[in-house]
């Protein structure tokens, strides 16, 4: 099969996809146990043409009750998401951290240039203070990549984290400051500033911190805090290995290897390559476990591929998975 060599999707992807689409397929269904049962429980036909958008998508709630994977192994890391005590989190086995890496080096090289030109700062708290992060582990990869003396974390030190912007701000230095949206908001809050030199990158993360605010609203105060133009922004989750980055108004471009569509409004059988609905995303860097994900997330999927988040669906935890037995 000719994707086994994982350098050719991340070479090939924008000629082939559909290829390696249809190859994944095969491959996923024949040994994820977990995937086969779904595709047979929602479309138990023999066959069905092999184009990504008739390919069943997994719901992300499978990785809350099941281990999903394809093949067997031992994970080399377990990544999981967040959640209040008592909270099922989602789980992904990862058999390669050196696929993940490359997925996300290659990616962050595809918007950004060489990591090494960058000095990257990392305003996690929430996800720093948990090991089974992937977020954390990809800031990590990529602050170690970077190679600058100024690239670290920062919890809850906005002080000191400051005090590193405008040294770097003085030096003409290109930074990148990741950060959980709360805490962006609240050091932007404590040290409004005029941004030069540096990229401030959100992350997502505003549940039940205090009043909700619109995407829109959230970077209209970023931008003024942090006298930018604009806010950028990653979208990525436990259950993938590839994000999608936007460089400001919240719409999100994916890498070669990543696809998104969504799902028709009147008819969940429907998936369509553009419009509103349910997210799908297909990640063929998912390979060890799904690379066919129905999301919880609302989006608006645009005619180039490219995709903006909405919301989040009612009653987000689909229930479909419970069907199965595995």
């Amino acid at each position: 099969m000719h994707f086994l060599d994982i350098n050719n999707i991340f070479i090939d992807a924008r000629k082939q996809f559909s290829q390696y689409c249809a190859e994944i397929y095969e491959f996923q269904y024949q040994n994820n146990p977990v995937y086969q049962q779904w595709v047979d429980l929602i479309r138990p036909e023999a066959s069905f043409e092999k184009i990504p958008s008739l390919i069943p998508s997994l719901p992300i709630q499978c990785f809350k009750d099941f281990e999903v994977v394809t093949g067997v192994f031992s994970p080399e890391k377990v990544f999981e998401s967040s959640g209040t005590t008592g909270m099922i989190t989602s789980k992904h086995l990862v058999k390669s951290l050196k696929l993940y890496e490359q997925s996300f080096l290659q990616s962050f090289q595809l918007f950004y240039g060489d990591i090494q030109d960058w000095c990257v700062l990392a305003l996690l708290p929430a996800y720093l203070e948990r090991n089974s992060s992937s977020l954390v582990y990809m800031a990590d990869h990529l602050i170690q990549k970077s190679g600058h003396s100024k690239s670290g974390f920062y919890l809850y030190n906005h002080s000191a984290l400051n005090d590193t912007i405008q040294q770097l701000e003085q030096m003409g230095q290109k930074t990148i400051l990741l950060g959980v949206t709360f805490a962006l908001l609240d050091f932007s809050t404590a040290f409004p500033q005029q941004l030069k030199h540096t990229i401030v990158m959100e992350t997502g993360g505003m549940k039940g911190r205090g009043k909700e605010l619109t995407k829109l609203e959230l970077h209209q105060l970023l931008c003024k805090n942090f006298g930018v133009e604009t806010i950028h922004a990653e979208y990525g989750m436990t259950e993938l290995l590839s994000q999608a980055y936007s460089t400001g108004k919240g719409r999100y471009v994916c890498p070669p290897w990543m696809k998104v569509m969504v799902q028709s409004e009147d008819d969940p059988l429907i998936i369509q390559e553009n419009g509103i609905g349910l997210l799908m995303i297909i990640d063929l860097a998912n390979i060890h476990s799904c690379c066919f994900i129905a999301t919880q997330d609302i989006a608006k999927v645009f005619e180039d591929g490219s995709f903006e988040i909405l919301g989040r669906m009612d009653h987000s935890d689909l229930r479909g998975c419970s069907l199965m037995v595995v």
